[in-house]
């Protein structure tokens, strides 16, 4: 396996002991960055003389003594998707090759560096985020560390960001989320991600999929990784969570589609961990929820992604659409059909749909497989358009339910170390975040103690 970063909490502290600098590690970043053997397909831009500069600023402010924001000299990725000043955002595309460089960092950025994170390029993602799996016929497909001889996918969309984690060519990755691209990516490659209520994370100055949908989210080594990311990024003080008690704490356990179809890998770990957690005194509690069945009907003329991907990509389709990847077109022109009184039917459906499944979870915290596989081979997927698009749905199913909701959701990772990497979604209702991260700090210590 490759070798990644520590988690940030103890970067910063080897930074603050003077036991690292900056440009040690922005240095470390960039060698992988520009020599694995993913780099190409995991980064569309590398930022070395920035990040170099960025480091030095850094390293002398730590020295003169000045007092430091909590990401100062650690090296982290962006996702293609992503304005940054002077950086053309392509969004995994050759589309838009040829537009004008961003004129300004969108909030997203401004906020990492003003909290002193590097910035050491933008990740490779699937065109215009618009699929779970994160194959990219432009830019190619990076491979997921686990069985790379075969060649799997890394997830998506957000396929670069995870990579770039996995391989140590940046301490953590920010990816965006409308249907799981930050969980799945996060789940398939064995790390933590994580989906913040879509309202926490301003959405300026990033290319949209679905507004109704999109949320912005880290992936990263740990929960206090995450939570941190993610305070950053909202504009609070980061705060690492204090891992809830589990005793007696209540996990409903979803029985309808979410536990369908697990292949054996999947189901032992998700076993195991439901087991590890009852011993802690976690309550797990079965829990029929209808609305998941209600789902696909819901959104069977594309929903809100295809209605909203159609209005912003209309125009550039009719012109070029033969520079799309044709996987991505088509679900893009699946909007074109959605009619002004399906799109507001919709809207009043999902309006329902929330309320109705909020008081269901009285509160407490869904736990199910971030993804009901493990990583599937690139080849097959990228030979046969059923087996892409019947791969897709699978994979999108589960993280899914959590984007319909509003709501917010962690995965981490929870398979034996050296097997295929597995996924545990904990998952509430919009604005939960803080609950969430609390009990998914007091589950990755249960989960750490069961693998040591």
């Amino acid at each position: 396996m490759p070798d990644r970063f520590p988690p940030l909490n103890a970067l910063r502290a080897e930074l603050a002991a003077g036991r690292t600098s900056s440009r040690a590690l922005t240095e470390r970043a960039l060698d992988a960055a520009l020599t694995s053997s993913e780099a190409a397909a995991t980064f569309v831009a590398v930022h070395a003389a920035q990040a170099r500069a960025t480091a030095d600023a850094i390293d002398a402010q730590r020295a003169a003594g000045v007092p430091l924001p909590p990401l100062a000299g650690i090296p982290i990725s962006v996702k293609d998707l992503f304005d940054e000043a002077g950086q053309v955002t392509r969004a995994g595309s050759r589309v838009l090759s040829d537009a004008a460089p961003a004129a300004q960092d969108c909030p997203v950025v401004s906020r990492l560096r003003a909290a002193g994170a590097v910035i050491v390029g933008r990740t490779n993602m699937t065109e215009f985020a618009y699929s779970g799996l994160g194959l990219n016929p432009h830019y190619g497909t990076p491979r997921n560390p686990w069985d790379r001889g075969v060649g799997r996918i890394p997830g998506g969309s957000s396929s670069g960001a995870a990579i770039s984690v996995t391989d140590g060519m940046a301490a953590a990755g920010i990816g965006s989320d409308t249907g799981g691209s930050v969980r799945i990516p996060s789940a398939l490659c064995g790390l933590t991600g994580f989906k913040p209520t879509a309202r926490r994370v301003p959405l300026d100055g990033v290319l949209p999929l679905s507004f109704s949908l999109d949320s912005i989210g880290p992936l990263a080594q740990s929960v206090a990784c995450c939570a941190l990311l993610d305070a950053v990024m909202a504009g609070e003080a980061p705060v690492t969570p204090a891992p809830a008690p589990l005793a007696g704490k209540r996990f409903w356990l979803p029985r309808t589609l979410a536990l369908d179809g697990l292949d054996d890998t999947v189901a032992r770990a998700f076993d195991a961990a439901c087991r590890a957690l009852a011993q802690a005194g976690a309550r797990l509690v079965d829990l029929d929820v209808p609305e998941f069945a209600e789902l696909a009907h819901l959104n069977r003329q594309g929903g809100f992604t295809a209605a909203e991907a159609w209005w912003w990509h209309a125009d550039l389709v009719a012109q070029r659409e033969a520079q799309y990847d044709p996987r991505v077109s088509s679900r893009i022109r699946r909007g074109a059909a959605i009619t002004a009184a399906d799109y507001l039917t919709l809207q009043r459906a999902r309006a329902r749909w929330i309320a109705t499944l909020t008081a269901r979870l009285d509160g407490d915290l869904l736990l199910m497989p971030t993804i009901p596989v493990v990583a599937p081979a690139i080849a097959p997927l990228q030979a046969s358009d059923d087996a892409y698009t019947q791969t897709n749905l699978l994979i999108l199913r589960n993280p899914t339910f959590i984007n319909f909701l509003d709501g917010c959701a962690l995965t981490l990772p929870c398979h034996v170390p050296g097997e295929a990497p597995v996924g545990l979604m904990l998952a509430g209702c919009g604005g939960q975040d803080a609950r969430v991260l609390a009990a998914g700090a007091a589950v990755e210590r249960v989960l750490g103690d069961t693998h040591r």
